[in-house]
């Protein structure tokens, strides 16, 4: 079976998730770092891999595929076990709908590119850039609170899913922010601290990462 490789940036919060994922399904793996702050995602090496010129990329079992949440559905379906989703359809749509507040509604508007395109072309300055990363979050944060539940350990009840993947990496990068007041959100809080003393995610963590000695 030829090797799997995660071609991606240690904080990227995609790269983590997909980290995660990767650990749940047991699947061993090499990492190839693709740093996004010396634009090496824009390198013909990576464009080669995958034509977005984005992290993270997988390759495994002879495919490349250039989307997270893409990588952890096909693990998902050719490594059913553990079970990323519940049985139940409706708890099925409600992991999905919890997960996409994250990678749809807050992350695209926190990523890199577009910030680098604040800069460029509306000439944001740091403080802007810092401010306009908070507002997201925190809205993003307000509405995840009110659908979270009060009891259980993680997001839908006492087993991880989906939506706890895609969780971790976004409340990691919340933490990068002290101006946010995380006190807010006791149960996005409750349920990081419980997840990230699961290995699957400890070991995915960007702090556990070797780039991270070279910070």
């Amino acid at each position: 079976m030829s090797e799997t490789i995660l071609y991606g940036y240690w904080r990227s919060s995609a790269t983590y998730r997909t980290r995660i994922a990767l650990n749940l399904k047991g699947v061993s793996y090499r990492t190839v770092g693709v740093h996004l702050l010396k634009d090496e995602q824009t390198s013909p090496a990576h464009i080669a891999r995958h034509p977005s010129g984005r992290v993270p990329v997988l390759e495994i079992d002879g495919h490349r595929i250039g989307q997270s949440m893409a990588m952890i559905d096909y693990l998902d379906e050719t490594r059913p076990e553990p079970p990323l989703l519940p049985r139940d359809a409706y708890l099925r749509a409600h992991v999905r709908d919890l997960k996409d507040q994250i990678v749809a509604d807050i992350h695209p508007l926190n990523n890199t590119s577009t910030l680098a395109r604040l800069r460029s072309q509306f000439g944001a300055d740091d403080a802007a850039i810092a401010s306009w990363y908070q507002h997201w979050i925190v809205r993003g944060f307000d509405v995840l609170e009110q659908m979270l539940p009060a009891t259980g350990n993680y997001c839908v009840g006492n087993t991880v899913t989906l939506a706890d993947i895609v969780l971790v990496p976004q409340v990691a990068n919340a933490r990068r922010y002290p101006q946010i007041d995380l006190s807010k959100f006791p149960n996005i809080l409750r349920i990081d601290a419980a997840l990230i003393k699961l290995k699957p995610f400890h070991d995915a963590a960007p702090a556990q990462q070797p780039e991270a000695a070279q910070q």
